[in-house]
């Protein structure tokens, strides 16, 4: 039983970070019906940044806070720069622009701080909480509970969030009562960056810091977006959760699979949940009139 609550509780804490890579992923799909492959990516480079700044002695939590507001920018900077003249462009023409994102960020951080692995300071105590998760993974959920409760309280009760909110599910009409849309996407596309900035800065003290540190954990935000539902960010959230738990859990009482292949039931989840539900498990069915 010990064991089992070990990999629940530990399965929660990476949980989180899955969580708020699948709320990234979905609040770009929401805004351009396309995946970002590059929103990992754009996490890792942020999380570079955070760590020049601690390696230049910013204390840790001036540095996080710089680095979500930097990450912000960037996203906000990508949509205008890149992907606002795609905007009517084929899918094919965006899923090129991603990859090559993606290529650019990965090989840019190389370029600028090697491809070594560096350490990562975590700004929680060392220990553990009752024997069952480190103060890290302690803090990695609490953290990640704070932004969403944040995130929540923005998109109910702000003109902003609403607005925001109003141009994802319906551009059209948003239009008509005034509302910049196109202004109200950029600004998701930097939300959806400063979160995945948290996962990043958050991830890396355990995954250590090096330019592809975000390749398996984005193929898990996918996982627990898909689960969750692609559509409901609630969902998404729930699934990244849930990702998180059953990846310990398999990895733990299966034995041929053990950490070999725990990034492969990611992929079984995906696979599965499309050939059952392939909206998932908490997303809505979308029916498109011809």
């Amino acid at each position: 039983m010990e064991l089992f609550l070990s990999q629940v509780f530990s399965g929660l804490a990476t949980g989180a970070i899955y969580a708020a890579v699948a709320l990234a992923v979905v609040m770009i799909f929401l805004a351009i019906d396309h995946f970002n492959f590059a929103q990992g990516e754009m996490a890792m480079f942020s999380t570079f940044v955070c760590w020049a700044m601690l390696d230049a002695g910013v204390p840790y939590w001036l540095a996080f806070v710089l680095t979500i507001v930097f990450a912000f920018g960037f996203g906000v900077v990508v949509e205008r720069v890149l992907f606002r003249p795609l905007h009517a462009a084929p899918v094919l023409s965006h899923i090129i622009a991603f990859l090559g994102l993606f290529f650019i960020l990965n090989n840019g951080a190389g370029w600028v701080w090697d491809f070594t692995i560096k350490p990562m300071a975590s700004p929680f105590p060392e220990g553990s909480f009752g024997g069952l998760m480190s103060y890290h993974q302690v803090g990695m959920v609490g953290v990640v509970l704070l932004m969403l409760a944040l995130l929540y309280l923005f998109f109910r009760f702000t003109s902003v969030g609403l607005a925001m909110r109003a141009a994802a599910q319906n551009p059209d009409s948003a239009r008509l009562c005034g509302i910049p849309v196109g202004w109200m996407i950029a600004l998701g596309w930097g939300m959806a960056s400063a979160i995945g900035a948290v996962g990043g800065m958050l991830i890396a003290p355990v995954v250590f810091l090096e330019p592809n540190m975000m390749l398996g954990i984005l193929l898990y935000g996918f996982a627990a977006a898909i689960v969750g539902g692609i559509t409901n960010p609630a969902g998404a959230v729930a699934g990244g959760f849930m990702v998180g738990v059953l990846e310990n859990l398999v990895g733990t009482y299966i034995p041929f699979v053990g950490s070999e292949l725990k990034l492969t039931v990611a992929l079984v989840l995906i696979i599965g949940v499309l050939m059952v539900k392939p909206s998932g498990l908490f997303g809505r069915t979308t029916v498109t009139r011809v």
